[in-house]
């Protein structure tokens, strides 16, 4: 490539990079909005994250079609070539993301609208400030292609699952016993699923980080294989891999 078709690639990638980690700030406001929302009752929470889900849906198509076109003008190679492929995939999960929390958006404007009693109370705020956490991480390790700290998402997926199990058992004992929360335990069983799903997402999107970095596929491949890969260790024979899964 000529020094002037050079500049422009440079420039067109940090473009999408900048409008993915964009995207990724405000899919984390979306969560922490609808999570307020939940613990408050403040309803304008609720229309602020679905005004934002309107931009991440923007932003998604947006850079889509920037990575296109790159991929069309440039025939990227190496790692330029694997941040695009990663970022048309990470884009798919941080857009689902975004629908996870508007459904929690939702769902909390349903509960605080309706006056009905029994509302169990759960902890559900730890496992929010969780995935927030997750998601500002991924796209910290995203912005400084740092595939130790992607390694460590991988890794905090799996307190996330055991808080969503955690959730779902507590929320089933409330049912059991006291009939009358039953419909508000479906109500908060469906946003601890939200976050649960969106803890996978940033699971996901952390892999293509490490895959952005090293070349190398870890998904399904569990996260000690992960850990291993981005400390420079000796990759596990697919018996071990089984093992660590």
């Amino acid at each position: 490539m000529s020094e002037h078709t050079n500049k422009q690639f440079d420039a067109d990638l940090q473009r999408i990079r900048t409008e993915l980690l964009q995207m990724g700030g405000l899919v984390e406001s979306m969560i922490q909005d609808s999570m307020d929302a939940l613990a408050t009752g403040d309803i304008s929470l609720v229309d602020r994250v679905k005004e934002r889900e309107k931009d991440v849906n923007r932003l998604e198509v947006e850079i889509d079609d920037r990575v296109t076109t790159i991929l069309a003008r440039h025939q990227p190679a190496a790692i330029d070539l694997r941040t695009l492929l990663a970022v048309t995939k990470m884009l798919t999960d941080m857009e689902r993301s975004g629908d996870e929390a508007d459904k929690i958006a939702s769902m909390a404007r349903r509960i605080h609208e309706d006056d009905r009693r029994f509302i169990p109370v759960i902890e559900l705020r730890h496992m929010a400030n969780s995935v927030v956490t997750m998601m500002r991480q991924v796209m910290d390790a995203f912005a400084r292609n740092d595939s130790v700290l992607a390694a460590a998402v991988v890794r905090s997926d799996k307190e996330v699952d055991k808080e969503w199990k955690s959730a779902l058992r507590s929320l089933i004992t409330y049912m059991i016993e006291d009939p009358r929360t039953i419909s508000r335990s479906i109500d908060l069983l469906f946003i601890a699923r939200s976050m649960e799903r969106i803890g996978d997402h940033c699971k996901n999107m952390a892999e293509r980080v490490i895959y952005m970095v090293h070349g190398a596929d870890v998904r399904h491949k569990g996260v000690k294989m992960a850990e291993r890969l981005v400390r420079g260790e000796e990759i596990p024979t697919p018996e071990e891999t089984e093992e660590d899964k």
